[in-house]
């Protein structure tokens, strides 16, 4: 699933307040779906659990302290990032970093602090998603992040991916615990996961969008796998080099591929908004 397949025109309903050319100004605002998009995109979501971890207990800040920190530092990157116009790759996956770090603590909060077990808060975001996906679709006839090139479009699709984020967060807790799997292999059941996703859309017909965002849902208990199983000590199944060392290690990684991208520019939609995909 290295890219969205076959992209079809889109429409407007009629009185739309979105409908014709004077409100689409802006080009895509979101990169294309290529193998670095996924790569960076499970890095990101490691570092976002083991950074959580690092500043929770390492920092001293506590759940309610990195969650009020990382919050306000989202919401500044955010307003850089829909001041934008369009796709820059170090803005958008500063985002995307600091998006699953927040998405992971608030399923952390939630289970930690308020003691929601796993199972509700799961049940929780998956509608809160659906109803998200809905709205958009109602709205705007397209879920595509082809797409994603008006402010009410970049609205939706960061609420999408906060909510991905959380859910991932908190599915993939309820999986590990229930099937007491361990880390690695936690990591290659989602991996299998991912790839039966690909397997379906390719050979079956699996719809494009739905596609992209299941597999963007699993690549957050995927990340959050390999994480655990680096940074957490050998007695506990992972390898022991701790939050610090992992956190530094992806974020290094993290950095290296979104420099090569925006010299490269090689994730950057050509010609925005020309081609749009329904479902």
């Amino acid at each position: 699933m290295t890219h969205e397949l076959s992209d079809t025109p889109e429409t407007q309903p009629s009185g739309s307040p979105l409908s014709g050319p004077s409100r689409r100004l802006r080009r895509n605002k979101v990169p294309e779906v290529t193998a670095y998009f996924w790569i960076i995109k499970v890095l990101c979501t490691t570092v976002g659990e083991t950074a959580a971890d690092l500043l929770a207990e390492k920092a001293g800040l506590g759940l309610t302290g990195v969650s009020v920190l990382m919050s306000a530092l989202l919401a500044v990157v955010l307003v850089v990032q829909f001041r934008t116009a369009g796709y820059r790759a170090g803005v958008y996956w500063l985002a995307v970093a600091l998006i699953s770090v927040v998405g992971t603590l608030i399923s952390d909060n939630l289970t930690d602090n308020m003691g929601v077990p796993l199972e509700t808060s799961t049940t929780v975001f998956a509608l809160l998603l659906a109803v998200v996906f809905g709205v958009w679709y109602r709205r705007e006839r397209t879920l595509s992040i082809h797409s994603i090139d008006t402010p009410s479009r970049e609205s939706f699709y960061w609420l999408a991916v906060l909510f991905t984020f959380a859910l991932g967060t908190a599915a993939g807790d309820l999986v590990s615990e229930r099937m007491s799997l361990g880390y690695w292999l936690a990591a290659v059941l989602f991996a299998l996961a991912i790839g039966a996703v690909a397997v379906a859309h390719l050979t079956l017909g699996l719809n494009a969008v739905w596609s992209f965002w299941i597999a963007y849902i699993l690549t957050r208990p995927l990340g959050a796998s390999i994480g655990d199983y680096l940074s957490q000590p050998t007695g506990d199944g992972g390898v022991g080099l701790g939050t610090v060392v992992t956190s530094a290690l992806f974020l290094a990684v993290v950095l290296g591929l979104v420099v090569h991208l925006a010299v490269t520019r090689k994730d950057v939609t050509e010609q925005p908004s020309a081609a749009r995909q329904t479902i």
